[in-house]
Order: structure tokens, then sequence, then C-alpha cells
């Protein structure tokens, strides 16, 4: 769905933010991560269309991103702004949802069953004739997210969707992102929660100064902890915790965690090797 080849960017000359970049994105859910500084955010500009490669090549669903414009892109591929209010204009709920699908062409019918669908989605239905500016920060974002879907792209790249989000929000964004990859969308995200990476994301990229420093299933990724620390990226919590057990295994939920230790005699989580006692001491 998107192919990325030998692509480079910088500012400033002499200064690449990204260097020589090669990555293939197929339909399987991806994590994008890295520390501040690394060049995920440019990165998504890129792949939107927002900005344009200095050298390399990024296609999006086989169309050059250096031949359109990302208003045309917006059929293809939708990017969910990490400050909702980067994104929010119109004076209701409802009609800030539809400005999208308007946008790409929708008759006026289409885009608002659309936007009416999209809201259902993100929980926000009921708040149609509301001010998005008299909205929570968590809805602000839950709106902004709804606003892409109701184009629907077949690409949607998050940018930090759980910041502002308390545990039922984050729930509520693990279930669109569920319902979208069921879709057969390609649900992307730049991120720095890694547990709600390990949680929903089955593809983990790690960026570093620039470059592509791990890329691969996302266990595997959180397997290579020398090469995460280098690049200042921490595991998951539960991840950590099994490393601080003894155990050679990287989980990735607690719920992988709970069902292993329940069945100590076997494998349940494939991949795993046959485990060892519980270490424990008699203190």
């Amino acid at each position: 769905m998107i192919q990325v080849k030998n692509l480079s960017f910088w500012y400033h000359e002499g200064s690449k933010i990204l260097k020589d970049i090669n990555l293939h994105f197929d339909q399987r859910s991806t994590a994008i991560i890295g520390q501040n500084g690394a060049g995920k955010t440019t990165f998504a500009k890129l792949l939107k269309g927002l900005l344009k490669p200095c050298t390399g090549d990024i296609y999006i669903q086989n169309r050059n991103t250096k031949d359109t414009t990302a208003a045309a892109l917006s059929k293809q591929i939708g990017l969910v702004f990490q400050n909702p209010n980067d994104q929010i204009f119109k004076g209701t709920v409802i009609d800030e949802v539809m400005v999208g699908p308007l946008n790409v062409k929708l008759d006026k019918t289409t885009a608002k069953q659309n936007s009416l669908k999209a809201l259902e989605m993100v929980g926000l239905a009921d708040q149609l004739e509301e001010n998005p500016q008299d909205l929570s920060l968590s809805d602000k974002k839950l709106l902004c997210i709804a606003s892409v879907i109701a184009m629907e792209p077949d690409i949607i790249l998050f940018d930090e969707p759980t910041i502002a989000q308390d545990e039922a929000g984050k729930a509520k964004i693990k279930r669109i992102i569920q319902s979208l990859k069921e879709q057969n969308k390609l649900v992307m995200t730049i991120i720095h929660d890694m547990d709600f990476v390990a949680e929903n994301f089955e593809r983990t990229i790690v960026f570093y100064q620039g470059e592509v420093v791990l890329d691969g299933h996302t266990r595997e990724v959180f397997s290579h902890t020398d090469i995460l620390a280098k690049a200042q990226v921490e595991t998951p919590y539960i991840t950590q915790l099994g490393r601080r057990l003894g155990y050679t295994e990287t989980f990735l939920t607690t719920d992988e965690f709970i069902k292993y230790k329940r069945n100590q005699n076997t494998s349940p989580i494939s991949g795993f090797r046959q485990p060892k006692p519980f270490p424990y001491t008699d203190r």
C-alpha cells in the first residue's frame, strides 16, 4: 500500500532529518517509534504529502507523492494530528466531520451519512450540534479521528493517539483501531506509548537519528533490548517485568503473562520457548 524508496529529507542542506529510508507497508497495523527528534513526525508528513522528499520517492498506492498534493492524497491516506486544535475550525461537531468528505468530492448526503457513522464509531453521535471548542481535549481527539474516518481512506495514520486519553479513552481508541483493521484499512501510528503499541500493532518500526534501526513483528522488535536501549526506547512495562523476573520470553500484554504462568508446562504463546520454573527467593 505504501512504498518508500531511498528517501532522504532535510530542512537545511547538510543536516539530514531522514537518511536513505527504504520501507514497504502492507496491511499489517504498524507503529513507528523512537525518541524525540528521530524523524517520525517528518516521516508522517512526507507520507501524507505535506512535505516532499529531497531525494528518493514515496508511492501511496502507486501514486508518487512528488506528483500530487496532500489534498489529492486524502482519498488514500488520512492523518490525525497530535494536537486536535490544529485540525478543528468549524462551529458544530457534525459540520467539522463533514468537511473532509465534502473536500474529497462526496455528495452532501453521502458525506453526512459517512460523518454520522464515524461519529457513532468514536462515541460522539449524541453531540452533533455541540461546538467542538467546548469538548474536552480527549473528545476533540476523537472528533478528529471521526473527521478522517468519514473520508474513508484506505490508510489512516494516527499521531500520538493516546495523548490526553484516560484508560476509558484508550480502550475506545483500541476498539476504533480494531474496527478499522477489520475493514482492511492500513492503520499506522507515531507513538510513545509502548504498552499501547504492544497491545494493538502487529509491526513496529524503530527510528533513530533519521534511520530505521529495527523493523519487524512487534514481539521480535521488543526482544532487541540492546538496540532499543541505544535508540533510547523503553519496552512495555510487562516486557520489563518479565525480564526482571528472569524470563527470556518477550511478553507483550498482561494477559499473555498470566496465561503463560497458568500453563507452565506448555508453550501457550506462539514462538515462546519451554518455560523455566518461576524464579523466587525466601526473603
